[in-house]
């Protein structure tokens, strides 16, 4: 769904990335403004950003400020030449202004990506060219935007999507080969992902090139049996501009998924056995090391038996060589690698209750747990195959990352980081070197360039000049504690208390969370979601407090699954038990506890007011759902299964059915042009709040989508959340 917080939304506030340090009393102290975190990036940090890595692993490329590209030693940071010169970039007289650009296998040309123009939240147009490195030739891919250009595997053609058809282009002669020609919007998708498998199933581009470059695979998506959902833009004209688009909600038909294989030595076009059944997923494609061989993954609609199967690339002949089974349902990642001997491979599962890694031999049918114990497996950032090794970040003790790396073939895991906190890691390409940025509730983010082994090799950034300024505020600490739920399970929070907190005096409290299956919101580092916002709130005498519940990560298979069927019952339970168990502490007023959150976290912050009106004053609900019967079905059904399979749960916990609970304040917010969690969620709780008489506030964002930003827009809805708080909490 809204993958942990929404990534537009997540993208944005790592703006936040600070440690607070008191220096001032709070009467000298600067007061944080919304100004300040919104207009004027008064709390902006330096970030490093991932390396574009040369070949060798020992040099990367950067763009300059000034539009050239130039290469860097990655060990000592000297420069070590230019690649491409901003003066080269003229085409037909017109200087190209570069959004992105990738390297072909060998290095010697670029696909520089122009002009983007987003799609959805997920997928973005762009004008390609191609360039020559040595004679600084620059050619024009296609007249038209297009999406996904590739290069293939010996650099000699650049696949392509245009208007949902699949193309491929011979560089040498500039033909074009047309692999699909039955593209129509709405109707047939190749090699493009349909909406919901781009936004649930976490990829877009749908088509893959073979090891060699003699095939390649790719989705077609039938939607035409899809239902369409209707969003209007308002440009100033007479009329709104109607937008129509494929949405399966709940219950409702999905597309009709095939997976073809294109020879481009025979220009046939092969479809792999996938199955008789259509009323299933395939979530993932991946070639294995041989250039024939594709790997298919298939899961059924409930989401809670996955088959890997082989697929023949010349036949499209296909066999099982892996499943599994689930009683809730099953992950689906990236953390597939298929291993030099050809018959085995690296996958993570949860089949001994926690996410580990595993070495399966479909051969001799030979499974390998290769990592145990309740740290689970966070990320496999990659396997060295050539030494088999797997680099991977573990969750220690549930509120901390840790950096390992393990023998495949001996499997003892080698802890790579040293310090407690969070480490989020960023391999290089080869896997010598690695980009660490760590933080702590007691440390601002650093970023350092680490070596195979762990040994920092250079510091990248520090953030000392952010540092310094902070000294400027006198803020809250975050303090990490403990909540037990009613049953008596100790939940993570972590609370914010005013910097002038008076243990004699009871202050408002303000609860934020997300509480998504899987999402971890309570973790050792910085950012803290919104932390600058909670940070104003503080000053202004607010306890704000974050608490992850029931069916949140990091604690295993057993309690992120708990949820299963009855989405929101077992979270909002926590919530309230989170809200009473403050309204009992001597330094809290138990009669100005509220709560807000956005998309599953306005879902809950919804439930939460309406199932629990003596507990809480005020809630703010962004973009929240409403009824799971109106969100997307691939989310929903993972957790809830169909409506018609699940009616109570689905109608039990719908803040549409509880609408007459309503006695606190109430702030509801969504954009109208929210493709995610449509609007149609706010409009359908308006209506039942207003049927059931009840007063409520609202308003909607013109054009905005699920993340609500762009201009004045996030600074316009934090003052009117600011204003709803000071007022009614």
């Amino acid at each position: 769904m809204f993958s942990y917080t929404f990534r537009i939304l997540s993208a944005m506030l790592c703006l936040s990335l600070v440690f607070l340090t008191p220096a001032k009393s709070v009467a000298q102290s600067k007061q944080i403004t919304l100004e300040d975190i919104w207009l004027n990036g008064t709390f902006a940090a330096a970030s490093v950003p991932g390396f574009n890595v040369m070949n060798d692993g020992k040099r990367y490329v950067k763009t300059e400020n000034n539009g050239d590209i130039k290469i860097y030693a990655l060990n000592t940071n000297k420069e070590a030449g230019t690649l491409l010169k901003a003066s080269d970039l003229v085409y037909e007289g017109k200087q190209i202004q570069l959004a992105d650009f990738s390297f072909s296998s060998d290095e010697k040309k670029l696909l520089l990506l122009t002009e983007p123009q987003p799609i959805y939240r997920h997928s973005t147009l762009y004008v390609v060219y191609v360039y020559d490195i040595a004679s600084k030739q620059l050619r024009l891919l296609d007249p038209a935007k297009v999406l996904h250009a590739s290069f293939s595997p010996d650099a000699q053609k650049v696949a392509f999507v245009k208007e949902n058809n699949l193309y491929i282009k011979d560089l040498p002669t500039d033909q074009v080969q047309t692999v699909t020609n039955d593209g129509l919007k709405n109707k047939i998708i190749n090699g493009n992902c349909d909406w919901v498998y781009e936004e649930e199933f976490s990829f877009t581009q749908a088509y893959q090139w073979s090891p060699k470059g003699n095939f390649i695979a790719y989705y077609k998506f039938d939607e035409s049996q899809v239902k369409e959902y209707t969003m209007f833009f308002d440009e100033g004209k007479e009329y709104p501009t109607e937008y129509r688009y494929k949405y399966p909600k709940a219950g409702e038909d999905n597309s009709i998924v095939s997976i073809h294989i294109f020879d481009l030595n025979s220009k046939n076009n092969t479809t792999a056995d996938i199955g008789p059944e259509k009323d299933q997923y395939i979530p993932r494609i991946k070639w294995t090391n041989k250039d024939n061989e594709l790997a298919v993954t298939r899961l059924n609609r409930h989401q809670n038996h996955l088959e890997l199967l082989l697929v023949t690339a010349n036949s499209g002949n296909s066999q099982v060589i892996y499943e599994e089974k689930n009683k809730y349902y099953v992950d689906i990642t990236d953390n597939l690698t298929f291993l030099p001997d050809n018959q085995s491979f690296v996958i993570t599962s949860e089949q001994d209750g926690y996410n580990h890694l595993y070495r399966w031999n479909w051969i001799k049918k030979e499974m390998t747990q290769l990592t145990r114990g309740v740290n689970e497996v966070k990320d496999v950032l990659g396997v060295q195959t050539r030494n088999g090794q797997i680099f991977y970040t573990i969750t220690e003790d549930v509120l901390n990352t840790a950096f390992y790396v393990i023998d495949i073939k001996k499997g003892i895991p080698k802890l790579l980081s040293t310090q407690k906190g969070t480490h989020a890691i960023s391999p290089c390409n080869g896997f010598s070197y690695f980009v660490d940025r760590y933080s702590s509730d007691k440390q601002v983010p650093t970023f350092k360039l680490i070596d195979a082994k762990g040994k920092v090799v250079r510091v990248l950034e520090e953030n000392k000049r952010l540092q310094e300024r902070l000294k400027e505020y006198e803020l809250g600490a975050t303090e990490f504690i403990k909540i037990p739920n009613r049953e008596g399970v100790a939940l993570n929070a972590y609370m914010i208390k005013p910097a002038n907190f008076d243990p004699n005096k009871k202050y408002p409290v303000l609860l934020y969370q997300y509480s998504g299956p899987g999402s971890q919101q309570v973790l050792n580092k910085f950012p803290l979601d919104n932390y600058w916002w909670h940070q104003m709130l503080s000053q202004k005498g607010y306890i704000v407090v974050v608490a992850d519940g029931t069916g949140t990560g990091g604690r295993g298979e057993a309690f992120k699954k708990k949820t299963y069927l009855q989405l929101g019952k077992l979270e909002s339970d926590d919530q309230i038990d989170v809200a009473n168990y403050l309204g009992k502490q001597s330094y809290v007023d138990a009669g100005r506890i509220g709560i807000w959150g956005w998309s599953f976290g306005g879902f809950m912050s919804t439930i939460c007011v309406l199932k629990a009106p003596k507990t809480f004053k005020a809630a703010i609900a962004v973009a929240p759902v409403t009824n799971w019967r109106l969100y997307d079905n691939v989310y929903t059904e993972r957790f809830m299964r169909k409506p018609s399979e699940n009616a109570q749960g689905y109608d039990d916990n719908a803040p549409l059915q509880m609408a007459k609970n309503l006695e606190g304040k109430y702030l509801l917010i969504h954009g109208m042009a929210d493709d995610n969690v449509h609007l149609q969620n706010a409009t359908e709780l308006s209506k039942a709040l207003v049927d059931a008489n009840k007063n409520f506030d609202a308003f909607y964002y013109t054009n905005k989508n699920h993340s609500i930003y762009g201009g004045y827009t996030r600074y316009n809805l934090y003052i009117k959340m600011t204003e709803f708080l000071l007022n009614n909490l």
